[in-house]
């Protein structure tokens, strides 16, 4: 696959049964975080807000989040039945999206990205 130019690309470059993972992932991140702007950063559709919200990419037999460290280290229960590493959640393309997690997991990192501007004003 080419670099995308934008989410959009990114998507289209993708089998409709991942187009529409993949548009329920980004509708999902776009309303727990309506401020947050949209960037392909890496090769993969990103979020911005105050610095980067989180990442994600389709691969093979998963769906791949990056919402940074601390988020996974903040969720840690909640992820147990999924595969995951220190910066990395996998939700697989044969099961349903955990959208309420993943919701959650936005907005900590809104809020997180926010006390990080906050401090940097003082």
């Amino acid at each position: 696959m080419k670099k995308p130019k934008n989410v959009y690309e990114y998507i289209a470059g993708f089998p409709k049964a991942i187009q529409e993972l993949l548009q329920q992932f980004r509708a999902t991140i776009k309303k727990a975080a309506p401020q947050a702007g949209e960037i392909i950063s890496y090769g993969m559709p990103a979020f911005k807000m105050n610095g980067m919200l989180v990442y994600f990419a389709a691969h093979s037999k998963h769906i791949g989040f990056y919402p940074v460290s601390s988020a996974i280290a903040a969720f840690k229960k909640e992820l147990e039945i999924y595969q995951w590493s220190k910066g990395t959640i996998r939700f697989p393309l044969d099961k349903p999206l955990p959208t309420r997690l993943i919701t959650k997991i936005v907005k900590f990192r809104v809020a997180e990205n926010l006390q990080k501007a906050k401090a940097k004003k003082k």
